[in-house]
């Protein structure tokens, strides 16, 4: 077989995570690639375009902890970490996929990555009339998790009220436009005026608060949601939880998608009213994405025809090369992104 060598630029993961994560704990490494792969392999090798960054990470830089299934694919010290990624094949020893194709799916943070393509882990791109990075979120794992979360958790009907912690965040922006397209009343928190005002003004949100701003989230909560609150889609944990529940109205739901809040604690801060949810019969259901992604074609039907039309807008905050994941990723648990944050690897499709 040809040998073929590329120098590969990866993100190295130094050691498990104790407390907030920093940049020291990524490092920035460079080793070599073959550019082909042994025919009838099953594997591809991928040339990464675009890298997803994704709270979830976090917790798989927690030592591995046999009663946690939070740590059970923990990244290993020394290895590149991984997570969801836009590519395109440069050589495949795969039958279903061949050179100059592009999918979406797990990858290694690196500029070239061995994948075995894996069903419902791993998905072709045949729709090119929207922007390739969106498959990194309107179009892959968040707008799954929105799609998932808000119809198939939280059931939805027209009329009802909607919360929606971390808004303005990949997946949040989504929530509170399928909200809203089923003609819902739909409050976002975030934590800046920026953030804010995107959510009311070009996401089409009813209203919005900054969480950081107020003193008392109950009150806050209080003043955006008079008649309670029907769906909770969760992405913060915390003390925003312990208010929200105190304002549910009887039976309502809670996607517990995510409680980024809680990913650097070592140990996690208390909630104080979960007596209520039986006094209110509210109903709590945490969920993984992955439970749904053989939904995926569905969910394309439903939501390119709103994308094309200008229905659903999508804000990405975009950083430039593989030496800016370690911050942007980093800034998640800052609050620093505007939007879905996601690194651009390559621009070039040759």
């Amino acid at each position: 077989m040809e040998t073929m060598v590329m120098s590969n630029k990866q993100v190295i993961f130094r050691d498990y995570v104790i407390g907030f994560l920093s940049e020291s704990d990524l490092l920035i490494n460079s080793t070599t690639v073959n550019l082909k792969v042994p025919a009838g392999s099953m594997t591809a090798l991928v040339k990464n375009l675009y890298l997803s960054c994704d709270p979830y990470m976090r917790n798989r830089m927690r030592k591995p902890d046999p009663s946690s299934p939070a740590t059970a694919l923990s990244f290993i010290p020394g290895k590149p970490i991984s997570g969801f990624g836009v590519s395109k094949v440069v050589d495949s020893g795969h039958p279903d996929y061949k050179e100059g194709d592009l999918l979406w799916g797990a990858v290694g943070w690196e500029e070239y990555s061995v994948i075995t393509p894996i069903p419902n882990l791993h998905f072709k791109i045949h729709h090119t009339d929207v922007p390739l990075s969106h498959y990194t979120g309107l179009l892959g794992m968040p707008g799954m998790t929105a799609y998932a979360g808000f119809y198939e958790i939280c059931s939805p009907k027209k009329g009802e009220t909607v919360f929606v912690s971390a808004a303005s965040g990949a997946v949040g922006q989504l929530v509170g436009q399928f909200a809203k397209l089923m003609g819902c009343y739909v409050v976002g928190s975030a934590g800046s005026k920026e953030k804010v005002d995107l959510l009311k003004n070009k996401f089409g949100f009813d209203d919005a608060f900054n969480y950081k701003e107020e003193s008392d989230l109950n009150a806050a909560l209080k003043r955006c949601f008079p008649v309670g609150i029907d769906i909770y889609f969760e992405n913060v944990g915390g003390p925003m939880l312990d208010a929200v529940i105190l304002n549910m109205r009887p039976h309502g739901r809670i996607a517990a998608c995510g409680m980024i809040s809680q990913y650097n604690l070592q140990i996690p801060e208390a909630v104080y009213n979960l007596w209520l949810i039986t006094y209110k019969r509210i109903c709590i259901q945490g969920f993984n994405t992955i439970d749904y992604l053989h939904k995926y074609s569905e969910f394309l039907e439903f939501v390119l025809p709103y994308l094309r039309e200008g229905k659903i807008t999508y804000v990405e905050d975009v950083a430039d090369g593989l030496e800016s994941a370690p911050a942007a990723l980093v800034g998640l648990f800052h609050g620093k992104n505007v939007g879905k944050q996601l690194v651009v690897v390559s621009r070039d499709l040759h």
